[in-house]
């Protein structure tokens, strides 16, 4: 009989840490409704404490979903329980995660304490959070590099007072996948509680050696039953375990014997839709879910897979929901082809907002041959922009060879129209510097990124700015076949996340 697997998956918390992808309420409600329809068990919606966004969100999303547990991040901290607490109160079913750092480091410097104090710190948080929920959660931060007899002290202590799920977060992406599996293997062995099955042990390991999956899978096989991931394996610096990766590894090898409740024919669409929304391109090399996952160049490559697609995949594309035959787009689509190719994303939309993506599709479709999956993900997006304080009335730009660049720009401001013009170093420059009179504040352009979409030269291109002012830095994005146009709808981007504060 096989082992259940639960899929503990912390896109909306961990995954939106990430500096410029944070995303509103409205877009994490469609995010944690693909969840659910994933199969994920349990969905991290947020850090209530950490801001009024992230409480309203987890409140949101507890109403929102059905049958999946909806968990929210706390410190060891009292008032941080009672306030994820009271962000739960919708939530059918709902888990408190609390924790606190358990290496050495975190323990002398970041704490200022001692081994036993943070056991006692430790125990005192599950007991305060099991006044709320029977379903508690602790994180031992840090774990990776806990010595794995202290840690064992912890986790058997916060066992005892009542801990569901324990946490062995490999924070820093330090461990080697022998080393974090000897880790669980030592808890198993040494720690009664697990033995006896009052909890299970939980993977949280972080990609900074690029061992996330890899990891979590040694975790695995060593008997934790969570693995805690995010979609496209987004999260802070080099980000986190990716699920479609473990997922796709445990079905792929079913002599393991591990189950998981997840659709796999769903992971594609939402790998896009959270690509979209979070502004963050998926490299093409990705595993699972890159545009070069089941692509073949090598000419004996090609012809193993004409003969028989196993000879160099080891998985069905449609396994995972990526369509060999999806509909190609043009400027004589319908709105039928439309419509079906967002679903097919993971988008779903009223008739209303059909008919506004769709004129925009066709603007588009008339100045490309076809429309990739990325160029409707970027124009169901773009109407975010629609109620914008700020907004780009026009735009002309005059260079080349031998031409002073010069551009021309036109703003609305609260619907008052402004105009200026300025030349440049190239026509970015030009156009960046006549948008600076009108907005006659000190801004400095830290990071300027562009990506093409695909490939070709009617490409729609993405630009991503980052824009710091008045000590801060804010992050933008804009997309548009002309490189030019993308450029200042991304700095006008950054402009209204400070405008409007």
């Amino acid at each position: 009989m096989s082992d259940r697997l639960f899929i503990f998956d912390t896109t909306l918390r961990d995954g939106e840490q990430v500096p410029g992808c944070q995303l509103n309420t409205v877009e994490k409600i469609q995010v944690a409704k693909q969840l659910e329809a994933l199969g994920v068990d349990v969905i991290e919606a947020g850090f209530p404490i950490s801001s009024p966004g992230d409480f309203n969100s987890v409140i949101e999303i507890s109403k929102a979903v059905t049958w999946p547990t909806i968990c929210a991040l706390t410190r060891a901290v009292e008032k941080d329980i009672d306030v994820a607490a009271d962000a739960l109160r919708y939530a059918k079913h709902k888990r408190i995660h609390t924790g606190i750092g358990t290496s050495e480091s975190h323990i002398r410097y970041k704490f200022n304490s001692t081994p036993e104090e943070i056991i006692e710190r430790a125990v005192a948080a599950v007991k305060y959070a099991k006044r709320y929920v029977e379903d508690v959660e602790f994180y031992a931060e840090d774990a990776g590099r806990t010595d794995n007899e202290y840690l064992a002290r912890v986790v058997d202590a916060v066992v005892k007072a009542g801990a569901t799920v324990v946490n062995i977060p490999d924070t820093t992406g330090f461990r080697i996948p022998m080393e974090y599996g000897e880790k669980i293997k030592y808890l198993m062995e040494h720690v009664d509680g697990l033995s006896a099955g009052k909890a299970i042990l939980s993977t949280h390991c972080h990609n900074d050696l690029g061992m996330a999956t890899a990891n979590s899978l040694a975790g695995i096989i060593n008997g934790a039953r969570q693995v805690e991931v995010t979609i496209n394996g987004i999260g802070e610096r080099a980000g986190n375990t990716s699920l479609e990766e473990v997922v796709m590894a445990l079905k792929t090898h079913p002599y393991l014997g591990i189950d998981t409740n997840i659709n796999t024919t769903k992971i594609y669409p939402i790998s896009r839709m959270v690509s979209s929304l979070m502004n963050m391109p998926i490299q093409p090399n990705k595993a699972v879910v890159g545009r070069n996952a089941f692509a073949h160049s090598s000419g004996i490559h090609q012809d193993g897979v004409l003969k028989n697609a196993a000879t160099y995949e080891i998985m069905d594309p449609k396994d995972v929901g990526i369509d060999d035959n999806s509909i190609v787009l043009t400027a004589r689509s319908g709105r039928a082809a439309l419509k079906h190719r967002l679903h097919v994303n993971g988008v779903e939309v009223d008739e209303e907002r059909l008919d506004k993506i769709y004129q925009d599709f066709l603007a588009l479709a008339d100045k490309k041959k076809d429309v990739t999956d990325d160029d409707i993900l970027m124009l169901a997006g773009a109407d975010r922009s629609e109620n914008h304080f700020v907004k780009l009335d026009y735009l002309q730009v005059t260079s080349g060879m031998g031409l002073r660049n010069v551009a021309s720009i036109g703003l609305k401001i609260a619907n008052e129209k402004f105009e200026a013009a300025a030349t440049g170093n190239g026509p970015v420059d030009a156009a960046i510097k006549a948008l600076k009179k009108i907005i006659n504040r000190t801004m400095v352009l830290k990071e300027f990124t562009i990506q093409a979409i695909s490939k070709g030269s009617d490409d729609v291109g993405k630009v991503h700015m980052q824009v710091e002012y008045d000590g801060h830095v804010y992050y933008g994005f804009g997309a548009n076949t002309d490189i030019v146009v993308a450029s200042i709808e991304a700095y006008i981007d950054c402009i209204n996340k400070f405008v409007t504060k």
